[in-house]
C-alpha cells in the first residue's frame, strides 16, 4: 500500500488484517512530524524525523508507566523479596 508522510510517499507492504492500525500509525507519524517542521526549531527531514521517532518512544514510555504496571521495577520488587527471604529463612529453620 502506499502511504504519505511529511508530503513524501512510500509502500509498505503490510497484512490485511493490519492495515488499518498502520494507516493510523501513518497519520500519527505525519501529525508529529508536521507538528516539529511547524515549529521551525528543527529542519530537514531526518532530523525531524528522529525528533518525532524520540518523541514517540517517550510517550511510548510514559504510557506504560501510567497503566501502574512497571514490569522493571516489578523484577527488582521481586529481587529484593528474594533476598529479604533468603536472609530470614535460613534463621527460621533453626527455629524447628
Amino acid at each position: 500500500m502506499d502511504v504519505s508522510i511529511l508530503g513524501r510517499d512510500f509502500r509498505i507492504t503490510c497484512p490485511d488484517d493490519e492495515r488499518e492500525e498502520l494507516l493510523k500509525a501513518v497519520a500519527y507519524l505525519d501529525k508529529k512530524m508536521r507538528e516539529i517542521r511547524d515549529s521551525g526549531k528543527v529542519i530537514g527531514s531526518e532530523r525531524i524525523a528522529i525528533m518525532a521517532a524520540l518523541n514517540i518512544a517517550h510517550e511510548l514510555l510514559i504510557a506504560k508507566r501510567s497503566d501502574g504496571f512497571d514490569t522493571e521495577e516489578f523484577r527488582r520488587r521481586i529481587d529484593r523479596m528474594e533476598a529479604a527471604l533468603d536472609t530470614v529463612l535460613p534463621e527460621q529453620d533453626k527455629l524447628f
